[in-house]
This record gives structure tokens, C-alpha cells and sequence, in this order.
């Protein structure tokens, strides 16, 4: 099982966001559970592939040409791709990963997540996706998700389709006995 994580480039002001990255990194390593990211050393991206590569675990880097000397391609991984743009960096990470989970981050970070997320209700894929809601870090996000399901702009099943969780070892536990819905196509008629 490989799990693709979207997280910061940047290592944010709170040593919580380092430590989670760190402890995340370590969990999947210890669970023997591939490391699917941005193919970086900068950041939290570095932190969650070096902690992975220390507990002996597969670390799997996409990165776009366009981008290596900003991010540093990170050369000590299990394998490292690079690509031509963002959208092939995208899909990539997701054909390699059986799941996606979302740490502190970003614009970049949101865009992928809600991108994964996306595709889920639309059908597009039915592997999990999880928001590891760091230090409160994500409260406002979440508030405001369960507004857009309040007004009626998304349903209350596709809400339950993000996996939210404080804790990296129960938000994990979630993603591997995570169970996909019936693969009709979830996007009705009004729903866009």
C-alpha cells in the first residue's frame, strides 16, 4: 500500500507542523506503507521523506522539471520522478498511491487535496482521502466546508467522503480500512 501525502513546502512557524510531518512519516515507514509526495527536501516535504527514509520505509517523489531547483529535488529517496508540468506531476501521484492524506500546507496543499477529493465524489476514483487536522490548523477549513454543506452547495454523503482526524495513527487506521462506496457515478443532476 502506498499513501500519498500532500503537505507544505514550507516548514510553517509552529514546530507542531515539523513533528507531524516527522511522526507521519515515521508511522508509514513503521507500517510498511510507501511514501507517496512531492519529490522535495524543502519543508515539510523534506521532514515527512527523511523520517520515512530513516524507519527503512519506500519514499516514491513526483516532481516537475520546472520547479527542481525550488524545491531540491530530494536524492536520497527510493525513487524519484520527474516530470513536465503539475498536471502530470498530479496524476501521477495518484496512480502510485492507494490513498491521499493532507498535512499542514499551503494553496498548493488545499488545490491537491480538493482535487483528490473531487474526484472521489465525482466517481473519478474511490480510494480515501484524509485531512490530518494538525495543531487546529484546519478548523476554519472544516467550519467552512460544513457551511457549503449547510447552504446546499454539497451533500452531507459527500462531506463524510474527507476523512477527518486529530490523531495520524486513527486518521491512518481510517485510510487502510476504509471501505469505497458503490462505484456509480456519485454527481446527480443540480449538484454541480
Amino acid at each position: 500500500m502506498r499513501i500519498c501525502v500532500y503537505l507544505g513546502s514550507s516548514p510553517g512557524r509552529s514546530p507542531l507542523y515539523r513533528e507531524a510531518a516527522h511522526q507521519f512519516g515515521t508511522l508509514l515507514a513503521e507500517r510498511g506503507i510507501g511514501l507517496v509526495y512531492g519529490g522535495g527536501t524543502v519543508g515539510l516535504m523534506g521532514v515527512i521523506a527523511d523520517a520515512a527514509c530513516a524507519a527503512g520505509g519506500e519514499v516514491i517523489g513526483v516532481i516537475p522539471e520546472a520547479i527542481r531547483a525550488r524545491e531540491h529535488d530530494h536524492q536520497g529517496i527510493t525513487e524519484l520522478h520527474i516530470v513536465k508540468s503539475m498536471h502530470e506531476r498530479k496524476a501521477m501521484m495518484a496512480d502510485l498511491s492507494d490513498g491521499f492524506v493532507t498535512l499542514p500546507g499551503g494553496i498548493g496543499t488545499f488545490e491537491e487535496m480538493f482535487e483528490a477529493w473531487c474526484w472521489s465524489q465525482l466517481g473519478y476514483h474511490a480510494k480515501p482521502v484524509g485531512l490530518l487536522n494538525v495543531g487546529d490548523l484546519y478548523d476554519g477549513l472544516i467550519q467552512f466546508v460544513d457551511t457549503i454543506v449547510t447552504e446546499g452547495f454539497l451533500q452531507d454523503r459527500h462531506r463524510a467522503m474527507l476523512l477527518i482526524e486529530k490523531d495520524p495513527e486513527v486518521l491512518l487506521q481510517r485510510i487502510i480500512d476504509f471501505v469505497p462506496p458503490p462505484t456509480e457515478h456519485w454527481l446527480h443532476e443540480g449538484e454541480r
